[in-house]
């Protein structure tokens, strides 16, 4: 009897889908190695020439040790002079080098002038318009260095800098009919792809400072952004409705997005790309049916030679059974009569056993023939 058969093409099948189920492993396990994410979170409460804030310090503690904890390498800074805010500026740009994530928050003053919009460092004295490029940081100069090298690169801005500012009031004094041109709050600004930018209200409006130790803003943030299994998106949405409940609905938080792909503060927490990893699953189940088919093909070749080889060798043997028939007519010695008898019945024996394996192996031919909607050969039809 034939030993348990196995086709190749089952075999291809099972170790291919093995390798499926490998696959689907290394996909859920996400990258081996961790991605660099960096972030410079700045906040300004001692201002030399208006007001204190109570919160921005607090606000900016608070959130530089939440990204700490989610393995962001963390750049903070808290009433920081112009030089100062210069200086951290651009040790932020040189950690961006290589990053897969940056995040900057910024709690402190903040004003718009002429669509453009400016981070308030505590020295800042704003007595004329042209104080604006010398006192107070661009906002758009951050976002540039934010968005310069990689291009999938995840980019991420939060400011909690829309306060009622007297800073504004004083330069609008001086400005005369170019007064006209400083707005309440921050300007929304177009970012460029792969950045999301949030503000702590609707841009054009002023943000509330809050009664405890952090801005309405910034304590839903630090609330939400550990939230397991959310997405930046999700965590928005749920500290705009925070803050609208928290304010009762005189603040709400305004997001601009231009992100092509999910965010995750906790990246433990990161989902598998379900319609990428449904496209590769495709891809490899093309692939296991395409080899599987031709291991199918060479192994029906295989078998149909294996049973003419086998066929051949019961003709051959058929052809000894004969020869002895007729060499038993002519012996008279009954020691070498009984001899021929024995060779001839071990001949029929073996013929009758390699009959039954020629019918196993055709079994297995005509269900390869099927599985590849093949037709028999003329030998196998008659």
């Amino acid at each position: 009897m034939l030993a348990a058969y196995r086709p190749m093409g089952d075999v291809m099948s099972v170790l291919l889908r093995s390798a499926l189920v490998i696959v689907f492993a290394l996909v859920l396990q996400g990258p081996a190695q961790a991605a660099k994410r960096v972030a410079l979170v700045l906040g300004n409460s001692a201002y030399a020439h208006a007001p204190p804030l109570p919160n921005p310090v607090n606000d900016a503690n608070d959130v530089a040790a939440k990204l700490q904890a989610l393995d962001f390498a963390v750049s903070l800074a808290v009433d920081a002079t112009k030089a100062e805010t210069d200086g951290i500026l651009r040790e932020f740009a040189n950690a961006l080098e290589g990053a897969d994530v940056a995040i900057f928050f910024y709690a402190g003053h903040g004003l718009q002038v002429a669509g453009q919009n400016y981070l308030v460092p505590i020295d800042a004295k704003l007595a004329k318009e042209r104080d604006l490029e010398f006192e107070a940081v661009r906002l758009d100069f951050v976002l540039k260095q934010m968005e310069l090298g990689r291009e999938d690169k995840t980019n991420v801005v939060f400011l909690d800098a829309c306060r009622d500012n007297p800073l504004s009031r004083s330069l609008a004094r001086t400005m005369g009919t170019r007064s006209a041109s400083i707005g309440k709050g921050l300007a929304q600004v177009d970012a460029g792809v792969g950045t999301f930018i949030s503000y702590s209200t609707q841009p054009g409006n002023v943000a509330l400072d809050g009664s405890g130790k952090n801005s309405p803003f910034t304590a839903a943030l630090v609330q939400r952004m550990t939230e397991p299994g959310k997405n930046l998106t999700s965590v928005m949405i749920d500290v705009r409705k925070d803050v609208i409940a928290a304010t009762q609905g005189q603040q709400v938080p305004w997001d601009h997005s231009s992100l092509t792909g999910d965010f995750f503060f906790d990246p433990s927490a990161k989902p598998a790309d379900s319609s990428a990893l449904q496209g590769r699953v495709k891809e490899l189940e093309t692939e296991i049916d395409t080899r599987a088919r031709s291991a199918s093909q060479a192994a029906l070749i295989q078998l149909r030679q294996r049973v003419k080889q086998m066929n051949d060798e019961t003709r051959r043997d058929w052809q000894k059974v004969h020869a002895l028939s007729r060499k038993k007519m002519d012996v008279k010695d009954n020691q070498e009569l009984t001899q021929l008898h024995r060779d001839s019945a071990d001949l029929q024996f073996g013929i009758v056993a390699r009959g039954k394996d020629i019918a196993e192996l055709k079994t297995e031919i005509e269900r390869l023939e099927k599985e590849l909607g093949v037709a028999p050969t003329e030998a196998e039809a008659k």
